[in-house]
C-alpha cells in the first residue's frame, strides 16, 4: 500500500515540484493551498504525512500543527516543514510547535527522502487507529 503524503503550499510551482518528486517516488499525493483546504484534505481521509510550507500567505502554517495536535487521531502524524526560513531560530521555532523536521527551500530531494523514511516507519506506531 502507498503511503499517503498531503502537501501543504501556496506556491504552485513549489507545490507541483514536490507533487512531481512525490509521484515518481511511489507516494500517493494530495495537496492544499492553505488551512481550510488543509483541513478539508483530513476530513476526507487522513494522511500518512504532512509536507508544510509554514508561510502560506494569510495563513501561518503552525496553526494546521496546534489543530492536529487536538485530535487523538491527527496528533501522530509526521510533519515535515519545508520552509524558506532559513534561520536558526526560525527553524527552533519550527520544530518546538511540533514538526519533525525543517527543511529549507531549495529543497534537497535525498534529505527529504530520509526524512519521509525515518517518519514513515514510525507511522503506524505513533498515530492510533490506523
Amino acid at each position: 500500500m502507498k503511503h499517503c503524503i498531503l502537501i501543504v503550499e501556496d506556491n504552485r510551482l513549489n507545490r507541483e515540484l514536490l507533487r512531481d518528486w512525490l509521484d515518481a517516488e511511489g507516494y500517493e499525493v494530495w495537496s492544499a493551498t492553505d488551512l481550510q483546504t488543509s483541513y478539508e484534505a483530513f476530513a476526507k481521509q487522513i494522511p500518512d504525512a504532512v509536507l508544510l510550507d509554514i508561510n502560506l500567505g494569510k495563513d501561518d502554517g503552525l496553526d494546521l500543527i496546534a489543530w492536529m495536535r487536538e485530535k487523538p487521531e491527527t496528533r501522530g502524524v509526521p510533519v515535515i516543514a519545508v520552509t524558506a526560513h532559513a534561520l536558526v531560530a526560525e527553524q527552533e521555532r519550527i520544530l518546538k510547535a511540533g514538526c519533525r523536521a525543517c527543511l529549507s527551500k531549495p529543497i534537497d530531494f535525498q534529505l527529504l527522502r530520509a526524512e519521509l523514511d525515518r517518519w514513515l516507519e514510525n507511522t503506524k506506531a505513533l498515530t492510533p487507529n490506523r
